[in-house]
């Protein structure tokens, strides 16, 4: 976090500039003093701080503190520590469980909680409109989106996974205004899931793409849900990736199931309720 706002100093203007760097001497103090004493020792307006803010990309001062107070306070560097062939099987936990808290506690810093809120009110609005949803992924991206609708089919949402090219692409064509598609894809390159969100977003439908900043992909959908990590698209077998996938997932099935409301708890109790039987006292 800290080294994007020092990246980002020569394009802000010098008001901003001064919030910055006061933000650079002392990330600690910033996070908790208040928005008048921030402004009094940047030597701009209150208003000006909270344009520094969303200016790095964050809803306000409370989101932006929250996230920096995260940031410098984080006992885990992200630092991807490759296994290695001759790592011992200690080794081997402690480098993938460390790879894979260290991929959380970033993300938890720099997503975008407005972009998961769009995303979290088009599933809404197409659930509600009796419109269609449906998950892409190919691949270990594929498996998401089956997890992904399964997630939303428990909260009582009609919903849809494909993880074939071809049946992505003719379902694709289907889709029109109020309909929903959510793409996942580790590359955000992959031929297929590129096509089939062209199509659909052609169509009206609304596009939300779960991939990697600066991807085809994360350009080609309506709403991007950033999935940065330090892992190669091209590893053989993902690991950070798919879980922060799995999460993002999760995030977006929490925000819907809070927006529905009450009226979901009866259909999970019964549900739960019925599941029974299919367990050995």
């Amino acid at each position: 976090m800290l080294d994007r706002i020092k990246a980002s100093l020569p394009s802000l203007a010098p008001a901003e500039q001064r919030v910055g760097r006061l933000v650079l001497s002392d990330p600690r103090s910033f996070a908790n003093l208040p928005i008048t004493e921030l402004a009094s020792r940047s030597h701009v307006s209150k208003p000006t701080v909270v344009r520094f803010c969303r200016s790095m990309g964050y809803d306000g001062l409370s989101d932006f503190k929250l996230k920096l107070a995260g940031s410098v306070s984080e006992g885990v560097p992200f630092i991807h520590r490759s296994v290695d062939a001759d790592d011992k099987t200690g080794d081997v936990m402690v480098k993938v469980i460390d790879n894979t808290v260290a991929a959380f506690l970033k993300y938890r810093n720099d997503a975008s909680s407005v972009a998961v809120e769009r995303a979290a009110d088009a599933l809404l609005h197409t659930y509600n409109t009796g419109k269609r949803i449906e998950f892409f992924g190919v691949g270990n991206s594929g498996i998401v989106a089956q997890d992904a609708q399964h997630k939303f089919f428990r909260l009582g949402i009609t919903s849809i996974a494909y993880s074939d090219g071809h049946m992505q692409v003719m379902s694709a064509s289907l889709l029109g205004p109020g309909d929903c598609v959510v793409v996942i894809s580790n590359s955000g390159r992959t031929r297929d899931l590129m096509d089939a969100c062209d199509i659909a977003r052609k169509n009206g439908a609304t596009t939300i793409v779960i991939t990697v900043t600066g991807s085809p992909l994360a350009a080609a959908g309506n709403i991007h849900l950033a999935a940065d990590h330090p892992e190669g698209y091209d590893r053989y077998s993902p690991m950070v990736s798919r879980l922060m996938h799995l999460m993002i997932i999760d995030i977006l099935a929490t925000c819907v199931a809070l927006r529905i409301g009450s009226k979901l708890q009866p259909l999970l109790k019964e549900m739960k309720n019925n599941l029974r039987n299919k367990r050995y006292a």
